[in-house]
């Protein structure tokens, strides 16, 4: 499993997205900056919460030009619920065969148990700009912000 780093290329996947609809990253790579982020599960304490802060802040980040895909092994279904919930605006995706999360070497954490929450901000070139691996969902939204900003 390889690592995606600050300067890869972004790797090209699909999924379903919480309507159901087959979501392929081509569709928005080189049009926006992308905002990907890699969370453990739908309504637990920290992942609510970081959802939520990204809807908070999705104006902002939708006017610096980014756009935002949250990405889980949950179902569509469990997505739809989510974002119904907590009226997010943005994408999620359905990962449940963990190949998107493989695809960016995503690592999981407590012992391989649970699925690690990692943030990616993506350039229009498709090059990655930076990665924010850490478990405390509260630093992904400025650190995406603020990569955001560098690249307007």
């Amino acid at each position: 499993m390889e690592i995606i780093k600050v300067g890869d290329k972004m790797p090209i996947f699909g999924a379903k997205d919480q309507d159901g609809n087959d979501f392929y990253i081509e569709s928005v790579l080189h049009k926006k900056i992308l905002v990907i982020y890699f969370y453990p599960k739908d309504e637990t304490p920290g992942c609510t919460r970081q959802a939520c802060s990204f809807r908070d802040e999705y104006e902002d980040i939708k006017n610096a030009g980014a756009e935002v895909i949250g990405i889980s092994g949950d179902s569509t279904k469990s997505h739809k619920k989510f974002a119904q919930n907590h009226k997010l605006p943005y994408i999620l995706l359905s990962d449940k065969d963990k190949n998107i999360r493989k695809l960016f070497g995503v690592p999981s954490v407590m012992l391989g148990l649970i699925p690690g929450r990692v943030t990616y901000v993506v350039d229009l070139k498709g090059i990655v700009q930076m990665v924010y691996n850490s478990m405390d969902a509260s630093q992904h939204i400025p650190k995406s912000l603020e990569a955001i900003q560098k690249l307007k």
